[in-house]
């Protein structure tokens, strides 16, 4: 939900997303207002995730960290460890990514008028963007040394 609020803050049109959670003038506001709050933020979240995907995604790959080779053949009996991969790594890489994403069209959208007080942002960026490949790299290796395949990482030269 965070990135998905954090990029409506770059929606000027739209109403004051701040009164739909509660962070407005208004200290108790409706509960139809919350839920719509809510709803926006999830939309532009998946929408943020999608450009994640299309951007974030492809600049990790193709600057080097390649999805390894995996033999979901053995992914019955690791069920529960590859989960558990999944939740200490992918999902704290899509948090970073979805981040870096949302903060880049919150800046262009509103912040970069302000100046420099507006680029206070861009270091979270560079932050988030950091912490998403460290995350995604984790969970390549560790999702590739699970289903049997070794990671580039580990493999000692010859």
């Amino acid at each position: 939900m965070l990135p998905g609020f954090t990029a409506l803050n770059g929606f000027p049109l739209l109403s004051s997303s701040a009164a739909a959670w509660g962070t407005g003038g208004d200290s108790n506001p409706p509960l139809t207002a919350f839920l719509s709050g809510t709803v926006m933020a999830l939309a532009a979240g998946l929408t943020v995730s999608t450009v994640r995907w299309l951007v974030i995604d492809q600049l990790h790959h193709r600057t080097g960290l390649k999805p390894p080779a995996r033999d979901f053949a053995k992914l019955e009996a690791r069920v529960a460890a590859f989960e558990y991969l999944v939740l200490v790594h992918y999902r704290y890489y899509k948090f970073y990514a979805n981040m870096v994403v949302a903060l880049l069209w919150a800046y262009a959208a509103r912040d970069y008028v302000q100046g420099w007080r507006g680029a206070v942002c861009l270091p979270l960026v560079l932050l988030f963007f950091v912490a998403s490949r460290d995350s995604l790299r984790k969970y390549y290796q560790r999702t590739g040394d699970l289903l049997g395949e070794p990671s580039e990482l580990l493999v000692v030269p010859d």
